[in-house]
C-alpha cells in the first residue's frame, strides 16, 4: 500500500463505509487476492516479504489486523478482505472458521497423566474490545453455542479489574462421556493448529481462539486460569478415577448383597410365621365345624323329644274327649227312657220328675265340663303353638348367630392374612419403590376397613347374644309352665278345668278395695278377701241359696245370708256387692257340679 493512502486517515464512524467500498473493489478484481499457484496474498500489505498464504492463514491475518489498534483505513482494508474471503471465496477443502467436531477420535491419554477433575477445558485468545472504559468480549452463552458439538455444561469467561481477560473455562460433565467430549474438544483445536502447543510455541498468535483440556501444568501455573482451576477442581489420573469408581461400585454391590440377604432371611421368617398362623386357623375352623355339628344334633334331639311329648298330650286329650262324649250320650239315652216311662202314681211321678231334674242337672254339668275341656284343649293347643313359634324364633336367632360367628371368624382369617401380606410387602420393597409403597397403602386401607367391620360385627354379636339369652330364658319359663300344666292335666284326668271354674273372679274385689282402701294396698286387700271367700265357697255346709217360683218356674236365688250382709256392709257399694253375689252364685254352682260329678264319675 502506498504512503499517500496511509497518510490520509479516516474516523471510526467512516470505517464501515470505507470497508464496503474496498469490498466492492475486491469483487471487481481491482485488488488481486489469489495467486497463480493457488495461494493467497494480502493486497494491502505489499511491503511484506510473505505474499503466499494458505486460505485459513490469510483469513487469520486479516481478522487479527482488523481487530487490532491500527489506523482506521488499515482496519477497514483488512475487514474487507475477511468479508471477501468468507462470502466470495472458500478454502481449498470448503471449510470455514466456525468450530465443529472433527471426524478423528480423541487421542488416548497417558495412564499416569493428571487432569483437572471435574473435566474442564481452557479457552484463550477470546476476542475482546475496549468499550466504556473496560475490556468486553463474547458472553459464555455465545461461546457455549459455538462449542455445542462438544456438549459443554457451561462456559465461564474469566474477568479481572480491567474487564474480560480473553480467557474462559469450559465445564464438562463428571462422567466418562464428559471426558470423551473434553478430549474431542482438545483434538479439534490441535487439528486446527490452535492447541496448547501452538499457543505456547508461536510468538505471533492468530486472531482465532485456542483451546485444550486442563492438566496439572495448568492447575499449578499462575494466573486467573489456575486460580479458577484450583478453586473448583482437583488433580487426578485416569487410573485413580477408575480405581475410585471401581471401589465405589464394589462397596455398593456389597451393601446391596447384604441387604438382599437380610431381607430374604426376614422374608423366610415371615413365611414361617404365616404358615404357622394358617395351620392354627385351619385347626380352629375344624374344631368349630365339629362343635357346630354336635350342636345341630343336640337341637334335633330336643325337637324330636318335644314333638313326641306334644303328640302324647294330644292323644290323652282326645281320649278324655271321647269319654266325655260317651257319658253325655248315656245321659241322653237315660233321659229318653225316663220320658217314655209313665208314672202310675203321683209319688212315682214326683220321683220321676226329681230324677229328670237330677238328670238335667247332671247333663248340664257334663255340658259345662265339656265346654271347659274344650277351652282347656284350646289353651293347650295355643301354648303348644306359642312354644313352637318361640322355638322357631329361637332357632332362627341361633342360625343368625351362627352366620354372624362364621362371618366373624372369616373376617378374622382375612385380617390375619392381610397382616401377613402387609408384613411381606413391607420387607419386599425399599424406601424408593413407589409401586410397593402404593401396594402397602392399599393393603393398609383394606386392613383398616376389615378391622372396622370386625368391631361392628362384635357389637352386633354381643347384642344378639344378650337377646338370645333373654329369649332362651323366656322359652325355658314357658316350657316349664307348659310341662307343669300338662302334668296337672294328666293328674286331673277327668277333672280338667272343673275346679278352676269354681274359683271366684278377683276383679269385683279389686274394684271395691280400690274404692274403699285407696290409701292402703288395695291389691293385697283384694287378694286376702278373695282367698277368704274362696274358702267359704268350698265349705259344703254353707248354702246361701233358696228355691223360689218366679213366673211359674222354680229358680234358685241367693237368700239373705248373714255373711253376705257383713261383706256388703264392709265393702259399702251396692254394684260391687251385686257383682260379688253373681260371681259367688256361679262359683257355688260350679262347686256343686264338681261335687256331683265326682260322685257319679270314676276317679
Amino acid at each position: 500500500m502506498d504512503s499517500s493512502s496511509e497518510a490520509s486517515e479516516i474516523s471510526d464512524s467512516e470505517i464501515d463505509d470505507f470497508e464496503d467500498k474496498c469490498y466492492l473493489n475486491l469483487q471487481n478484481k481491482k485488488y488481486i487476492v489469489e495467486n497463480e499457484n493457488g495461494t493467497y496474498r494480502c493486497p494491502f500489505c505489499v511491503g511484506k516479504k510473505r505474499q503466499e498464504y494458505q486460505y485459513k492463514d490469510l483469513l487469520q491475518h486479516a481478522t487479527a489486523i482488523g481487530a487490532s489498534n491500527r489506523s482506521g483505513k488499515v482496519k477497514a482494508y483488512h475487514r474487507a478482505v475477511v468479508k471477501f474471503l468468507k462470502k466470495d471465496l472458500a478454502g481449498p477443502d470448503g471449510s470455514s472458521l466456525q468450530l465443529m467436531v472433527i471426524e478423528n477420535g480423541p487421542t488416548k491419554p497417558k495412564q499416569y497423566e493428571q487432569f483437572v477433575w471435574p473435566w474442564m477445558g481452557i479457552l484463550v485468545n477470546v476476542p475482546t474490545e475496549w468499550k466504556n472504559g473496560r475490556q468486553v468480549g463474547e458472553s459464555g452463552t455465545r461461546l457455549k453455542e459455538q462449542l455445542s458439538r462438544f456438549n459443554p455444561l457451561k462456559v465461564i469467561p474469566l474477568w479481572n479489574f480491567r474487564g474480560h481477560t480473553g480467557n474462559a473455562i469450559v465445564d464438562f460433565s463428571k462422567d466418562w462421556s464428559g471426558f470423551i467430549d473434553a478430549m474431542s474438544f482438545e483434538t479439534y483445536f490441535e487439528a486446527e493448529h490452535h492447541g496448547k502447543k501452538d499457543w505456547y510455541d508461536s510468538k505471533a498468535h492468530a486472531a482465532d481462539i485456542y483451546g485444550w483440556i486442563a492438566r496439572a501444568e495448568d492447575y499449578e501455573s499462575v494466573g486467573p486460569i489456575s486460580d479458577h482451576l484450583r478453586k473448583n477442581g482437583d488433580l487426578k489420573t485416569i487410573e485413580e478415577l477408575e480405581k475410585e469408581e471401581s471401589r465405589k461400585t464394589e462397596k455398593l454391590v456389597a451393601n446391596l448383597a447384604n441387604q438382599i440377604e437380610v431381607k430374604n432371611k426376614h422374608l423366610q421368617e415371615l413365611e414361617c410365621k404365616y404358615n404357622e398362623t394358617t395351620m392354627s386357623l385351619d385347626k380352629m375352623m375344624e374344631e368349630k365345624d365339629t362343635l357346630h355339628q354336635a350342636y345341630n344334633e343336640e337341637i334335633q334331639k330336643m325337637q324330636r323329644l318335644a314333638r313326641d311329648h306334644s303328640r302324647k298330650v294330644f292323644e290323652e286329650n282326645e281320649k278324655l274327649r271321647s269319654e266325655l262324649d260317651f257319658k253325655r250320650k248315656e245321659l241322653d239315652e237315660r233321659c229318653k227312657q225316663l220320658d217314655q216311662l209313665v208314672a202310675q202314681t203321683d209319688i212315682e211321678k214326683q220321683r220321676l220328675d226329681d230324677e229328670k231334674q237330677k238328670n238335667a242337672l247332671k247333663n248340664s254339668s257334663l255340658h259345662l265340663a265339656t265346654l271347659e275341656q274344650k277351652k282347656a284343649d284350646e289353651n293347650v293347643l295355643r301354648l303348644v303353638e306359642e312354644q313352637k313359634r318361640e322355638k322357631e324364633a329361637a332357632l332362627q336367632k341361633i342360625l343368625h348367630l351362627e352366620r354372624q360367628l362364621d362371618a366373624k371368624q372369616k373376617l378374622e382369617l382375612e385380617i390375619q392374612q392381610l397382616k401377613g401380606k402387609l408384613q411381606v410387602m413391607k420387607h419386599m420393597g425399599g424406601e424408593e419403590d413407589s409401586g410397593v409403597k402404593k401396594k402397602i397403602e392399599e393393603l393398609t386401607d383394606e386392613l383398616n376397613e376389615k378391622m372396622e367391620e370386625m368391631d361392628g360385627l362384635e357389637d352386633l354379636n354381643s347384642t344378639l347374644v344378650i337377646k338370645e339369652r333373654m329369649s332362651n330364658d323366656e322359652l325355658q319359663q314357658a316350657r316349664s309352665a307348659l310341662i307343669n300344666g300338662l302334668k296337672d292335666l294328666k293328674d286331673l284326668k277327668e277333672e280338667i278345668g272343673i275346679k278352676r271354674m269354681g274359683e271366684l273372679d278377683s276383679k269385683p274385689f279389686q274394684i271395691a278395695c280400690k274404692r274403699k282402701f285407696s290409701k292402703e294396698d288395695p291389691d293385697c286387700k283384694a287378694a286376702e278377701l278373695c282367698s277368704l271367700w274362696q274358702d267359704e265357697l268350698k265349705n259344703p255346709e254353707w248354702h246361701p241359696f233358696k228355691i223360689m217360683n218366679v213366673d211359674g218356674k222354680d229358680k234358685e236365688v241367693i237368700k239373705d245370708d248373714e255373711k253376705l250382709q257383713n261383706l256388703k256392709e264392709e265393702l259399702a257399694h251396692p254394684e260391687a256387692m251385686e257383682n260379688f253375689k253373681a260371681e259367688a252364685m256361679r262359683a257355688k254352682y260350679l262347686v256343686s257340679v264338681w261335687l256331683l260329678r265326682g260322685s257319679i264319675m270314676p276317679s
